[in-house]
């Protein structure tokens, strides 16, 4: 009877270092982004700029790969709910107004289930509510535009010096030209401020609290947004490019950071 048990034990354990290798393997596989850049309103220059930034910070990092919507068709064939839950993230550049989801409430499913969203700049000014209903979108991402003055240098102050998105710029980074958004229907006791100004950006004696990047939880899912990323020399910056990076990494689940909100 001990050659059986032998051989059942062998067979257990090669079973087991199978599974293990297996999962190894499937930790070790880059995370699948799904890139957008569709546009139904103000389309940015920058945009180009952006698609090349991200794809050398996926080449390089080897954290994770990009599939682009470039356009109404890309997006719809791409959001699906069967294609919404081959990816591991979604990242909005530049996005902006209403663009052509194939299904909106799916994609926030996918979102609050466990996945990724990376807005930069304009992904803000992506489905606006109507009147005073805040939209779905704007409830996920934490915050939604409302208007710009001229582009201005500003100094945008580190509010959580080690999240991976913020814990490289040390006290600050300061930006000499960007364009700064002001936000409606955002809530510093919802999610985490990572960069903010203590001024307003074009009027410097009106002291404030003005949001410019955080990270929130969105069920399990978790949400990065920076308004930066107007300008493609802002895109271009090394800081910047680590800032976002840091966040990806982070929305993604690949590298630790709090997202507790730091106003009560």
């Amino acid at each position: 009877m001990k050659a059986p048990i032998i051989s059942l034990l062998a067979k257990s354990v090669a079973l087991l270092l199978a599974i293990g290798t297996l999962t190894a393997h499937a930790a070790d596989q880059p995370k699948k982004i799904l890139l957008v850049t569709v546009t139904k309103g103000f389309r940015h220059s920058s945009i180009p700029t952006a698609i090349k930034v991200l794809g050398d910070l996926a080449e390089k990092s080897k954290a994770f790969t990009i599939d682009i919507a470039y356009n109404d068709a890309d997006l719809l064939a791409k959001s699906t709910p069967a294609m919404l839950k081959t990816y591991d993230g979604f990242i909005f550049a530049n996005t902006t107004m209403t663009l052509p989801l194939a299904d909106k409430q799916a994609f926030l499913d996918e979102i609050k289930g466990g996945k990724a969203f990376i807005g930069m700049h304009s992904a803000s000014d992506t489905f606006h509510g109507e009147g005073n209903k805040v939209d779905p979108y704007i409830e996920m991402l934490g915050g939604e535009f409302l208007t710009h003055g001229a582009q201005a240098g500003v100094e945008c102050l580190v509010q959580d010096g080690k999240h991976p998105a913020a814990k490289h710029f040390g006290e600050a980074f300061c930006i000499e030209k960007e364009e700064i958004y002001l936000l409606k229907n955002y809530d510093k006791t919802k999610v985490r401020d990572l960069l903010t100004l203590d001024k307003h950006p074009n009027k410097k004696k009106e002291a404030g609290h003005f949001p410019i990047a955080w990270c929130k939880d969105y069920g399990t899912g978790k949400v990065f947004y920076t308004s930066l990323g107007h300008r493609e020399d802002v895109w271009e910056n090394k800081a910047y490019q680590e800032h976002i990076l840091g966040g990806i990494k982070w929305a993604l689940g690949l590298v630790p950071g709090e997202s507790a909100p730091l106003a009560k």
